[in-house]
C-alpha cells in the first residue's frame, strides 16, 4: 500500500482480522519522478476514502513504471521508502515484474537499504525465469537483506524444483531467504499491466485461450485480449501444471500464501479458498503433506518470516501461554474450499470458529456481526 499513515488510520476499529502492509517501492519511485503530483494526490485521497485498490494504483501511475531514475531520484526514492517504514511498513514490496523501467542498480540500492535496516524485501521477480530468482538471491546475499520470494510457482513455472533448491540452499547457509506458493494452477493480475506487454506468450508459456477475464469468466481471444487490455480489468492466467504446484506445497520451508486481491464475484479463488484448499486437497485427499506440516506452513513459518521486521509477529502463529489468541478452529474431515474460477468466492466449508485477540469473529461458521477486533501490525521502525 502507498501512503501508509493514511491507510493504517482507515483500518482502525473497522477490521475483522489483524492488518499490516509493506512499503510500496513502486509508489516511492513514482514520487521521486517529476510530473506525478496530481496522480499522487488523487491516490492519497483514494486511500483516505477507502476506495483505493492495487489495480487502481497500477493503472494510475503505470506510466512511471516504464521510466528509469537517476542517482538523485534514487536517493529520493530511498528516502520515501524510509518514510513508509517510519509509518509502520512491514518491509518493502518490490514488484519488479510490473516495473520494466527499473534497472539492476536501482534494485540493488533498495536491497542495500533493506540490508542496512533489516527490513524484509517481498520480491515479485521480473519474469518467470530462473535467472531472475538467481538475481534476487544474489542481491539478498550480497547485502544481507532478508528477502521473501512471492509465489514461486508462477514465477518459476517448469523450473520450480530448482528454484526451491536454491531457496533451501540459501536457508541452509544461514541467509534469511524464504518463498511462498498458492495452491492453484493459475495466477491473476491486471491485464493492463506490463506483465502482458509484447512477448507475454513466450515469457509465460501460454496463449490467449489460457487467459480468463475475471469480470465474466470468459476465455480470451486475440480480439478480446486487445479490447480488454485497454481497460483496468483483471485476468486469470492458467499457466501452471498440478505437479509443479504439488512440488512447492510439499517442499520443506516453503510458505503457503493467498496473494489475495480485492473482492469481486469472479476473482481468483485464492482470495477466499487458499488455506481450506491446502487442508482438503493437499492434506486430506492427495496426502502431499501431513496436517502439522501444513499448519506450520500457513502460520508459524509466516510469523517467523515477519517477526524480524514486525515485532508483534513473535506472538502469532503459535498456540502457547503468552501468545495472541488468534485461533482458527476447523474440522479436518470436512474442511473444503468452495471458491471456484467460474462461479463465485464462496465461504469455505468446515471452518467453524475464528478468534482474533480472543474475540470471536466467526462462530458456528457464521460471521459474528458488529465486532472488529483486528489490530494493526506495524514494522519495527514505526514512529
Amino acid at each position: 500500500m502507498p501512503f501508509l499513515d493514511e491507510w493504517y488510520k482507515t483500518r482502525q476499529g473497522k477490521a475483522l482480522i489483524n492488518y499490516g502492509s509493506s512499503a510500496n517501492w513502486g509508489f516511492a519511485r513514482m514520487q521521486a519522478l517529476p510530473g506525478y503530483a496530481n496522480e499522487a494526490a488523487e491516490l492519497k485521497q483514494a486511500v483516505a476514502n477507502e476506495t483505493f485498490n492495487a489495480d487502481m494504483g497500477m493503472s494510475a501511475v503505470g506510466g512511471s513504471f516504464t521510466k528509469g531514475i537517476d542517482a538523485a531520484q534514487t536517493q529520493t526514492m530511498l528516502a520515501n521508502i524510509r518514510a513508509d517504514l517510519a509509518a509502520g511498513g512491514i518491509g518493502i514490496g518490490l514488484y519488479i515484474g510490473y516495473v520494466p523501467g527499473a534497472k539492476p542498480e536501482e534494485v540493488f540500492r533498495v536491497y542495500q537499504l533493506a540490508g542496512e535496516m533489516q527490513a524484509t524485501i517481498f520480491n515479485h521477480v521480473r519474469d518467470p525465469n530462473l535467472v531472475y530468482i538467481q538475481q534476487a538471491i544474489s542481491d539478498a546475499m550480497l547485502t544481507n537483506a532478508p528477502m521473501h520470494l512471492v509465489h514461486i510457482s508462477s514465477m518459476m513455472l517448469s523450473q520450480i524444483e530448482v528454484g526451491i533448491e536454491m531457496v533451501q540452499t540459501a536457508q541452509k547457509r544461514g541467509f534469511p531467504i524464504t518463498a511462498e506458493i498458492y495452491p492453484y494452477t493459475a495466477g491473476s493480475t491486471g491485464l493492463f499491466t506490463n506483465m502482458f506487454a509484447d512477448g507475454w506468450q513466450e515469457r509465460l508459456g501460454i496463449d490467449y485461450k489460457d487467459l480468463q477475464w475475471a469480470a465474466t469468466g470468459e476465455r480470451l481471444t486475440k480480439e478480446t485480449f486487445d479490447t480488454y487490455r485497454k481497460t483496468k480489468g483483471v485476468v486469470i492466467f492458467h499457466a501452471m501444471k498440478p505437479d509443479w504446484v504439488a512440488a512447492g506445497i510439499r517442499a520443506k520451508g516453503i510458505l503457503i500464501g493467498s496473494d489475495g486481491r480485492p473482492y469481486a464475484p469472479l476473482a481468483h479463488p485464492r482470495t477466499a479458498g487458499t488455506f481450506a484448499r491446502v487442508l482438503s486437497k493437499y492434506v486430506r485427499e492427495d496426502k502431499v503433506l501431513d496436517l502439522p506440516a501444513a499448519i506450520e506452513k500457513m502460520t508459524l513459518l509466516t510469523a517467523k518470516m515477519l517477526e524480524t521486521v514486525a515485532p508483534a509477529m513473535r506472538f502469532k502463529g503459535r498456540i502457547q501461554v503468552g501468545a495472541d489468541a488468534d485461533i482458527t478452529i476447523f474440522n479436518p474431515n470436512t474442511v473444503l474450499d468452495k471458491a471456484t474460477f467460474d462461479e463465485s468466492l464462496k465461504f469455505s466449508q468446515g471452518i467453524e470458529y475464528v478468534l482474533i485477540g480472543g474475540v470471536l469473529v466467526l462462530k458456528n461458521g457464521q460471521t459474528v456481526p458488529g465486532v472488529f477486533p483486528g489490530q494493526a501490525v506495524y514494522g519495527k521502525y514505526k514512529k
